[in-house]
């Protein structure tokens, strides 16, 4: 298993909807990026001046990521982002 680093979080990309509220069935061209993940895994937290900064961010947490965020890798066959803390913008819930 991942294990972070730091204030880095591992996350898997939630898939994008293949349906619309509205009961539109959308084509995989017209899918934007999902910006939706779930946390994988957590790192101990970050120093600032010296002084542990703790995670706000738990495993089984989805969160709103910046557009661009993170290093993909593929771990084990499956593909993840390692991202900083402050690359999530928010909690989805």
């Amino acid at each position: 298993m991942l294990k972070p680093l730091a204030d880095r979080v591992v996350v898997k990309m939630l898939e994008a909807e293949e349906t619309t509220k509205s009961g539109i069935i959308l084509s995989s061209g017209s899918k934007e990026k999902p910006q939706i993940a779930e946390v994988i895994a957590v790192g101990p937290g970050g120093k600032v001046d010296g002084e542990t900064v703790e995670m706000t961010v738990k495993k089984g947490d989805k969160v709103v990521l910046n557009k661009y965020a993170g290093t993909e890798i593929k771990y084990e066959g499956e593909d993840y982002i390692i991202v900083k803390e402050s690359d999530i913008l928010a909690l989805a819930e």
